[in-house]
């Protein structure tokens, strides 16, 4: 399936743990590596899908770094069937998509992102996947029970905008200082919780982190 894939973007249904979801797949823009991202949409209740723009230039900025990239669609949105589950379901739906990639390539990396409530789904699975890298943008930690997460060993990247007016930021510089071990984290003063004017500087940090 990876193989397959041209520069442009391929999208599917695949089977999902209550109905078809909605994937979408892109190859590598640079010479590619051995391994896929897998980037969450924010909260299907507020508009969140995986046409965001948040996500997409996660997507982007995966496919400059070599790899595979897939979004999709939560349970409910767009062409996913279901309905929202609180993110239990949700973290079901990322892993099923996991699973679906792994069937012709088990043994690839896997890197996870998500973009506030996709942070948490993201976050939620790395703890029991072998995830090669975690990026989570803008993490819901006093809207879901991040607080709670057991430590995530995998390498870990958290973004947060310091003009942020969904998540509180100052809760999220709190709550990485506190974990152990602690992600790497990137504060961008100019960005709100939707990097209007900052998703170019959101990409480059980003970038500089994961390449460094």
């Amino acid at each position: 399936m990876l193989t397959t894939l041209t520069r442009t973007e391929t999208s599917t249904l695949i089977d999902g743990p209550t109905g078809k979801l909605e994937v979408a797949l892109s190859a590598p823009t640079e010479k590619p590596r051995r391994g896929f991202a897998v980037v969450c949409h924010p909260h299907p209740l507020h508009g969140g899908n995986m046409h965001n723009k948040v996500v997409t230039t996660l997507v982007r900025l995966f496919q400059h770094l070599g790899l595979y990239t897939v979004r999709f669609n939560f349970r409910g949105v767009g062409q996913s069937e279901g309905f929202f589950d609180e993110g239990r379901g949700e973290v079901k739906d990322l892993l099923a998509v996991i699973d679906w990639v792994r069937l012709e390539h088990p043994d690839i990396d896997v890197w996870l992102a998500g973009f506030s409530f996709g942070s948490f789904v993201a976050a939620q699975a790395a703890l029991d996947l072998p995830v090669k890298q975690l990026v989570t943008v803008a993490p819901p930690v006093e809207h879901f029970p991040m607080r709670s997460l057991p430590p995530i060993l995998c390498p870990w990247v958290v973004v947060q905008g310091e003009l942020d007016e969904v998540v509180p930021p100052a809760a999220v510089f709190d709550w990485a200082e506190h974990r152990n071990p602690k992600p790497t984290l990137i504060r961008l003063p100019k960005a709100d919780h939707f990097f209007h004017g900052q998703l170019q500087l959101l990409r480059a940090e980003l970038e500089a982190v994961l390449k460094g």
